[in-house]
């Protein structure tokens, strides 16, 4: 389970997007659904991850936030030692619905359809 326990805490504050983001950049790739928002590429890259703030929403239960994620992407090949195929990036973007539960900093993480 992911926990955002500062950027709970920071929620209401100037800070909070900024250390939400800070949160999220340093989550582990296969946390968030960068393989499933891929659109020109075949394996997700995290190490070029950016994290943009689209809006925020105070739930009841929950903190509810759109972002758009910047990362990069590589159309893998057979990986055989006479591949043709380029190992070249391409950037990529999709974006998420984060849910955080107030009394658990808990969060859900969903991709969202384009």
């Amino acid at each position: 389970m992911i926990k955002l326990d500062k950027s709970l805490h920071a929620f209401g504050t100037s800070n909070f997007e900024k250390i939400l983001q800070k949160e999220l950049e340093q989550l582990n790739s296969d946390q968030l659904p960068l393989q499933q928002g891929l659109s020109t590429s075949s394996y997700a890259l995290s190490d070029s991850l950016k994290v943009m703030i689209l809006n925020t929403s105070d739930e009841t239960d929950y903190i509810r936030v759109k972002a758009g994620l910047f990362y990069s992407g590589i159309i893998a090949g057979c990986s055989c030692a006479d591949d043709p195929t380029p190992i070249d990036e391409n950037s990529e973007y999709c974006e998420i619905q984060i849910d955080i539960n107030k009394n658990t900093a808990e969060a859900v993480i969903s991709l969202l359809e384009q």
